[in-house]
């Protein structure tokens, strides 16, 4: 049985992840308070998996989980793209009129903005989770109070939903990354690869990295930087590549490692286009 560390508890978009990934696997979660958590206990094999939310449709890219792959090492050997419908969620007999205060996770606050700002005289308060505000909402038993969750999150804690798909934008996606300790990784079939490297700060570095990697027919899905810590102006740069050649692939590797202005790659994993199987 695997043991898959999430950040949040039983309800959690994370939790939708790992079971739509794992489907027909045995697996036993463990509920992380943090990102950091899981990062912590995948570079410890306290688990076998970790899944970690890296990027929204809406909200944009956590930056901080970028970082928190690097800084821990880990290989990023899977992803896969949850729609993501949120739901103001109360305990049960209640309608909108009677909430006075709303929680949910700083970025399904962001996702719903058209739906709280219709509602301004609704306090508005952060919590860690989606899914561990709906489990509070359900112990605490108080009239007045609602939390913005997925369906499974008001099935899992006894909760009644009073206002469906309140996210701004219809299509919302979330991308996940299935990470592990990155001595651990194992070799299978992929067409899809997701790179970090450091350039020196000269003229036109980046763009020659980047022409490489269009000459040889890679479609670049991704690119993004990242500030380097206690290095002012200096940017670490993620890329995600699409290849049909595997070839290709690996002429680029050998080509990249050969450009003056590259000070340092890797390869942080090599997997399946996820997008596939959404």
């Amino acid at each position: 049985m695997k043991k898959i560390a999430i950040q949040g508890v039983k309800g959690c978009f994370h939790h939708a992840a790992v079971s739509r990934y794992f489907e027909g696997c045995n697996y036993k979660l463990m509920e992380c308070s943090s990102f950091r958590e899981v990062a912590v206990s995948v570079a410890k094999s306290n688990v076998d998996i970790g899944v970690m939310a890296i990027e929204n449709t809406i909200a944009g890219t956590i930056l901080t989980n970028y970082s928190l792959l690097s800084e821990y090492n880990l290989k990023i050997v899977g992803e896969i793209y949850i729609p993501i419908q949120h739901h103001l969620m109360a305990y049960p007999g209640q309608k909108i009129e009677d909430i006075k205060e709303i929680y949910s996770h700083s970025m399904a606050i962001l996702q719903c903005e058209l739906f709280i700002d219709a509602h301004p005289f609704i306090k508005i308060s952060e919590y860690s989770d989606t899914a561990a505000a709906a489990k509070y909402i359900s112990i605490c038993k108080k009239k007045g109070l609602a939390a913005i969750a997925s369906e499974n999150a008001a099935k899992e804690y006894g909760l009644e939903i009073i206002s469906k798909n309140i996210q701004t934008i219809t299509r919302n996606f979330t991308r996940f990354f299935i990470i592990k300790n990155c001595y651990k990784q194992e070799n299978a079939s992929f067409n899809k690869a997701s790179l970090r490297f450091k350039i020196l700060h000269t003229t036109g570095s980046l763009s020659q990295i980047l022409s490489l990697i269009s000459s040889l027919g890679i479609n670049m899905t991704k690119i993004q930087s990242i500030p380097i810590i206690q290095r002012p102006w200096e940017y670490s740069f993620y890329v995600d590549i699409i290849f049909n050649n595997i070839k290709s692939y690996e002429k680029m590797k050998k080509c990249i490692q050969k450009i003056p202005c590259l000070h340092k790659w890797s390869i942080m994993g090599e997997y399946q286009n996820g997008r596939i199987r959404s």
